[in-house]
């Protein structure tokens, strides 16, 4: 039994239907017919890090995913950070804690003013594609892909790991992906030393 409480995904299968994984020789890591969590570790171990992520954020239910991207975001906002990064990532943990259509609005007001150029804008977008519409108010509804905010979770942790040290990813990627995991085990990734 998975350890991976959040996670509802039986298998790994159910997960990979919505997204590539990045390098060609992961799948040959990946066990579709087990539990996530084994492919994930799986993933990790042989240094696959960006595709384990991209498992993790599909799997996560939206707004622990979302929180996930605000502790990497969190982590790689440095102290001269604009005003408005500082405030997409301001206004997507206010999301993540309480999720209205107001928050939701304002993160993707201020994912579009940081221009999808960091881990806070990519957050804050992840933020605005869990639900409601992805057109402008008074265009017809369109509803976003059901995992399209996994995309920007993963795409927010691997910048963030990018923005922090481009050197020395993995040391980013195992913090994320530990903080994932304790999400994904009920808990709140904030682990003591990140």
């Amino acid at each position: 039994m998975s350890q991976l409480i959040k996670i509802e995904a039986l298998t790994a299968a159910e997960l990979l239907k919505e997204f590539e994984l990045t390098e060609p020789e992961a799948e040959d890591v990946v066990i579709p017919d087990t539990a996530p969590q084994i492919s994930i570790e799986k993933l990790m171990a042989a240094g696959y890090y960006q595709d384990a992520i991209k498992l993790l954020a599909h799997g996560l239910p939206k707004r622990e995913a979302v929180w996930w991207a605000c502790l990497a975001a969190r982590k790689a906002q440095k102290p001269d950070a604009d005003e408005n990064n500082i405030n997409a990532l301001l206004a997507t943990e206010t999301w993540a804690r309480k999720p209205t259509e107001d928050h939701r609005m304002r993160c993707k007001e201020l994912g579009e003013k940081t221009q999808y150029k960091t881990a806070a804008s990519w957050a804050a977008t992840a933020a605005s594609w869990c639900t409601g519409s992805m057109t402008p108010a008074g265009e017809p509804e369109v509803p976003p892909p059901p995992y399209l905010y996994a995309h920007a979770v993963a795409g927010s942790i691997a910048l963030a790991a990018a923005s922090i040290d481009p050197e020395n990813l993995e040391d980013c990627y195992e913090l994320f992906l530990a903080q994932g995991l304790d999400l994904a085990r009920g808990g709140n990734g904030m682990l003591e030393g990140a």
